[in-house]
C-alpha cells in the first residue's frame, strides 16, 4: 500500500467508503436542484413568457450598460488598486521606521474596516462637501465605490506583493549588495521583478474578488450591474408577479462568466510561467582530452626523467 509523508493512503474499505459518500452527496445535490427546479416551475418562474423579457430590447439595453459600468469600475479600480499595493508594499519593506510603520498602520486599518463601510463613509462624504470637491451627480457613486475598491484591495495586494518579495532567495539579494547596488537598485532590479513573476496568479486572483466586490455599489444606488436588475426586476410584471428569479439567473450566470474569464487568465500566467525556461543554458560537453602515455613522450623528457 502506497502512503504519503502527509496522510495514509486509504485502504479497501475507506475507498468504498469515499464512493458511498460521493454517490450519496450527489444524489443530495441533484435532488436539490430537481426540487428547485419544480419550486420554480409550480411558481411560474420557467413559463416562456418569463424568459422572454430578454428578448426586449430595453431590457438587454439596461443589461449591456450595467456591464459596461460595472466594467468600467473594475478597471479603474483594478489599476489603482495594482498600483497603491506596490505602493504599500515598497514602503512597508522601507527601512525607515517611520514610513514603514505608516504603510502598515494604513495596510492594517483598512483590511479591518469591512469595505461596504468604507464605500458608504465616502459616498456620504462626496454627497456631503460635493461643492468642495467638485463631485457632481452620479459621479459621487461612482468614486466612492471607485476609492473604496482601490483602498481595500490595495491593502490586500500589497500584502501579497509583500510575500513575494520576501520569498526571493537571500543569497541573490546579498550577492546584489555584494556588487554594490543600492537597496532601491535591489528593490527594482531584482526583487520587485521576481515577486511580482511569482504572485501574479494570485494578484489576478485578488482582481476577481475586486469585480465581484463591484455589486457592492447597489448600496450607495450606483448604476451597475445589480442596481441595474434589481430595478428591472422591480420595474417589469409577468403573469402578474416581478421576474426577479429570471433576472437573479442571468445577471448572476454573466458575474460568473466575467469572473471565470479572469480566472482563466490566471490560469493561463501560471501555465506559461512554468513552461518559460530558466537558469543558464549549460554548454555543450567537449571532446575528451587523452593522456600521452609515458612512451608517447619526447625523448628529451624521457632523459631527464632518467637523470
Amino acid at each position: 500500500m502506497s502512503s504519503s509523508v502527509l496522510y495514509d493512503a486509504p485502504g479497501p474499505r475507506a475507498r468504498t467508503r469515499n464512493r458511498i459518500y460521493t454517490v450519496v452527496g450527489s444524489l443530495a445535490i441533484l435532488g436539490l436542484i430537481a426540487f428547485a427546479i419544480y419550486r420554480m416551475n409550480e411558481k411560474g418562474q420557467l413559463a416562456p413568457e418569463v424568459w422572454n423579457i430578454f428578448n426586449n430590447a430595453g431590457v438587454r439595453t439596461n443589461i449591456r450598460d450595467g456591464v459596461l459600468t460595472t466594467l468600467q469600475v473594475f478597471a479603474v479600480a483594478g489599476a489603482l488598486s495594482l498600483v497603491l499595493g506596490l505602493l504599500l508594499a515598497v514602503a512597508r519593506l522601507s527601512d525607515h521606521k517611520a514610513v514603514s510603520w505608516c504603510a502598515t498602520g494604513f495596510i492594517e486599518l483598512f483590511r479591518a474596516i469591512p469595505l461596504l463601510i468604507t464605500i458608504y463613509a465616502l459616498w456620504v462624504l462626496f454627497l456631503t462637501y460635493k461643492e468642495n470637491l467638485g463631485v457632481f451627480g452620479e459621479s459621487s457613486g461612482f468614486w466612492a465605490l471607485v476609492i473604496g475598491l482601490s483602498v481595500y484591495n490595495g491593502c490586500v495586494q500589497a500584502e501579497v506583493i509583500r510575500a513575494g518579495v520576501n520569498a526571493v532567495p537571500r543569497g541573490q539579494v546579498e550577492a546584489a549588495y555584494a556588487l554594490g547596488l543600492r537597496k532601491s537598485q535591489v528593490m527594482t532590479m531584482l526583487q520587485l521583478p521576481q515577486a511580482v513573476r511569482a504572485m501574479l496568479p494570485t494578484m489576478i486572483s485578488q482582481l476577481v474578488v475586486t469585480l465581484k466586490d463591484t455589486s457592492l455599489g447597489y448600496v450607495i444606488t450606483y448604476t451597475e450591474l445589480l442596481y441595474t436588475a434589481r430595478q428591472m426586476a422591480n420595474n417589469i410584471i409577468v403573469n402578474g408577479d416581478n421576474p426577479i428569479t429570471a433576472v437573479v439567473i442571468v445577471v448572476g450566470a454573466i458575474y460568473i462568466a466575467m469572473c471565470l474569464a479572469l480566472s482563466g487568465l490566471a490560469t493561463w500566467i501560471e501555465r506559461r510561467g512554468r513552461r518559460t525556461k530558466k537558469g543558464v543554458t549549460v554548454a555543450a560537453a567537449a571532446e575528451p582530452v587523452v593522456e600521452l602515455a609515458e612512451t608517447d613522450l619526447p625523448s628529451s623528457r624521457k632523459t631527464d626523467g632518467g637523470a
